[in-house]
């Protein structure tokens, strides 16, 4: 695969498990279209890494990627929370 069809794949990809991985995490959460494409991009390749290095079939490995996006989304969600309010911060 040429490097602009693997770029246009993997936005492609970014998009549809960041999407996944903020659907998963229940509550609001005010993240740009440009935080869930950094989102799912990076639970795309680290969880295909990880499922590559443990010899997992593509369906556990779209699994570990959204997982993995899903983390990253409840990471940010809650550092963007005042600590015991729950309510954005200013």
């Amino acid at each position: 695969m040429n490097a602009i069809g693997y770029i246009i794949s993997l936005i492609i990809t970014g998009l549809i498990v960041g999407f996944l991985g903020r659907l998963v995490v229940p509550g609001p959460n005010p993240m740009s279209i440009w935080a869930t494409l950094g989102v799912g991009i990076l639970g795309a390749l680290v969880g295909s890494l990880i499922a590559g290095a443990l010899g997992l079939g593509w369906l556990l490995t779209i699994i570990l990627e959204i997982v993995i996006a899903a983390l990253l989304v409840w990471f940010l969600a809650s550092r963007s929370r005042t600590p015991g309010t729950g309510r954005p911060r200013p």
